[in-house]
């Protein structure tokens, strides 16, 4: 095991070619000031280094925002207070002290969408965690099919992928007239609640003429949990801690 001085300190640190990235952004992003303290128990704990997107993004900044909230990357957390974004080590239910032992057991969540949308890294086992694609590539559970889907990147490339602008047409059928507006609205522990839901005929045949409202996130994810187990093919596991 890697002490943090290690993971922090490298030759080539992601952080100033995303920093680029973040900087030509084709959509909206913000980056969110860093709990420094909280960004260290993250990359200690995943023992990844300052030189993947995954350890810059939770050494560097607090998370970020994409397309005016519509997107939460998970960081290093910008700090306790209700409306901040939480670290990677809360979402994930991290140990408080560092333990050489634990390992997310059905992946790193690594982002959340307001529809609730996760965004998970598969850990080594997917298939045994009830997820497809290949270890160490990205997953998304889709709120209006109620179920995991394979995205076929990692983490830098899904990155990559969202800054070039791909969101647009990824979310094709899930937004509505005022959906910037409404998302922009929301604080970091909310999400939207639809009426009729998602998954359902009514929402698909006229998403604009659905009820939305804004609730807590753990609300948002909880539901659709609960709603998977009961109609979709399998339990979804864990959607993070919010």
């Amino acid at each position: 095991m890697r002490g943090i001085d290690e993971l922090i300190s490298v030759d080539d640190p992601a952080w100033p070619e995303l920093q680029e990235l973040l900087t030509a952004s084709a959509v909206p992003v913000k980056v969110l000031p860093v709990d420094r303290g909280e960004g260290r128990r993250c990359l200690l704990q995943m023992q990844v280094t300052a030189r993947s997107v995954l350890g810059a993004v939770a050494l560097n900044s607090g998370g970020l925002v994409l397309d005016d909230g519509w997107v939460r990357v998970f960081g290093g957390g910008s700090g306790e207070d209700h409306g901040s974004l939480p670290s990677l080590a809360r979402v994930n239910a991290f140990p408080a002290d560092f333990d050489p032992a634990w390992h997310p057991a059905q992946g790193l969540v690594v982002g959340h969408d307001v529809l609730g949308g996760v965004f998970a890294l598969n850990g080594h086992d997917p298939e045994g965690a009830g997820r497809p694609g290949a270890p160490g590539q990205m997953t998304y559970f889709a709120p209006d099919t109620l179920e995991w889907e394979a995205m076929e990147m990692g983490h830098s490339v899904w990155i990559s992928w969202m800054l070039s602008g791909r969101l647009e047409k990824f979310y094709e059928g899930l937004r509505w007239p005022g959906w910037r507006e409404e998302a922009a609205a929301l604080s970091f522990s909310q999400g939207i609640s639809v009426i009729p839901f998602l998954w359902s005929q009514e929402a698909r045949a006229d998403l604009a003429a659905t009820s939305r409202r804004a609730v807590p996130m753990r609300e948002v994810l909880g539901v659709a949990a609960d709603f998977a187990q009961q109609m979709g093919p399998a339990d979804p596991g864990f959607l993070g801690a919010v």
